[in-house]
């Protein structure tokens, strides 16, 4: 059974998850999520520690509220606020307002709460790190599921250390031999909103894969465990360098089957094949 975080957060590994953990090593001491997102992977993993990173901390620090407070506090944090403000799937003002005073007191649970009314569920800031998702109409809410996510989720990350570095800037002497490192970076050839900025940080670019690749063969130097996940074609691109840098080390390309035709409601090409691969090095 896979467990659901409770965020909607793009290219999260959901869908994929148990073909994902099949994949992995069956004891595992230490894991990092080196981009952990919304948190799937992370509490889908059984591992005597887990470490979640991830740059974006607005969301990082929402994670560490719901650790650091018993649930109930939580659940009554978010049925009284949203109770206060009046929101609901037809509020977009009081949504507005409430969005207003989340930009002006930045406190995470209140950020969560947004994200439960806002368009497509998603984390969306300018560069001012105001946050600006549009409201979802008709559509996003605190739903039950998400209710019933969020309990689960409380429950499964008590053994998980959370940071929100620079995946350069992250402490990889706390790997060892028995340990395991799992990447999901933004994809330079896909189609995720991620890769835009549009997070309130940078897009990812030619030299952040590079710098990744370099880490993650020292890592494999030193004899510790790394899957990777990425696309290898997308819309006729292929990453012809990530596959010759995998082939030239002997590491494996296990194909992934997921299907992003649907995953941009923008995209009118529902033809072309996107090609997500799991990268090992055992």
């Amino acid at each position: 059974m896979a467990f659901k975080a409770p965020f909607n957060y793009i290219g999260n590994k959901y869908r994929i998850i148990n073909e994902l953990t099949s994949l992995f090593p069956q004891r595992i001491n230490n894991f990092v999520d080196l981009f952990c997102g919304g948190g799937d992977v992370s509490i889908n993993i059984r591992a005597s520690h887990v470490y979640a990173n991830d740059i974006n901390y607005h969301v990082i620090d929402i994670m560490r509220e719901f650790q650091s407070h018993p649930i109930t506090e939580i659940l009554q944090y978010i049925d009284n606020t949203i109770r206060e403000w009046g929101l609901s799937k037809d509020s977009k003002d009081n949504y507005l307002r409430f969005r207003d005073y989340y930009n002006a007191k930045k406190n995470p649970l209140d950020l969560y709460i947004l994200m439960c009314f806002s368009f497509n569920f998603q984390f969306r800031f300018n560069s001012k790190h105001e946050y600006n998702n549009p409201f979802g109409q008709n559509r996003s809410h605190f739903s039950a599921n998400m209710r019933a996510n969020l309990i689960t989720f409380s429950q499964l990350i008590g053994n998980v250390t959370f940071s929100s570095n620079d995946f350069r800037n992250f402490d990889y002497n706390l790997l060892d031999k028995g340990d395991m490192l799992y990447a999901d970076p933004p994809y330079l050839l896909s189609c995720g909103s991620y890769n835009d900025g549009k997070r309130g940080f940078k897009g990812w670019t030619v030299g952040d894969d590079m710098s990744l690749l370099e880490i993650l063969q020292d890592l494999h130097n030193r004899g510790i465990n790394f899957a990777l996940s990425n696309v290898i074609e997308h819309k006729g691109m292929r990453h012809q360098y990530l596959i010759n840098w995998a082939e030239r080390n002997g590491f494996i390309i296990h194909p992934i089957n997921v299907n992003y035709n649907n995953c941009n409601y923008q995209n009118k090409n529902k033809t072309t094949t996107t090609k997500e691969v799991l990268i090992t090095n055992y």
